[in-house]
């Protein structure tokens, strides 16, 4: 039996990106990161907590992220939030992804060589 994929191939990176994007309007634990990509995205994207975990856990070993355990509703979590270092890392990725997004644009339109797309 075939196992269900949530998401494309083509979206690696995308996780990072938002949880860059999510974490940078405010802190939060693990789950309620993955609620707020569902929701930010219609229910579009869904990375369960077994993607978003080990990222941040790399970004927060990279120094893109901060961590610290606070109780929330009486339960023990550990809050993210952006660095400094974590701002100008999704500063750069927003540019790329915005840039990408635009040459796929133009591809998809019929776009024609010697006609650049406006990346």
């Amino acid at each position: 039996m075939k196992s269900k994929r949530t998401n494309p191939d083509f979206l690696n990176g995308v996780p990072e990106l938002l949880i860059l994007s999510l974490l940078s309007r405010r802190s939060m634990y693990g789950y309620e990161l993955v609620q707020s990509i569902r929701q930010s995205t219609n229910g579009t994207l869904e990375f369960g907590e077994g993607c978003v975990y080990p990222i941040l856990h790399r970004l927060e070993a990279d120094g893109l992220l901060d961590s610290k355990r606070e109780t929330v509703a009486g339960r023990s979590r550990v809050i993210y939030r952006v660095t400094a270092k974590g701002a100008k890392r999704l500063a750069s990725a927003v540019t790329t992804w915005q840039q990408i997004v635009r040459a796929v644009h133009h591809a998809l339109q019929g776009g024609e060589h010697g006609q650049p797309a406006l990346v």
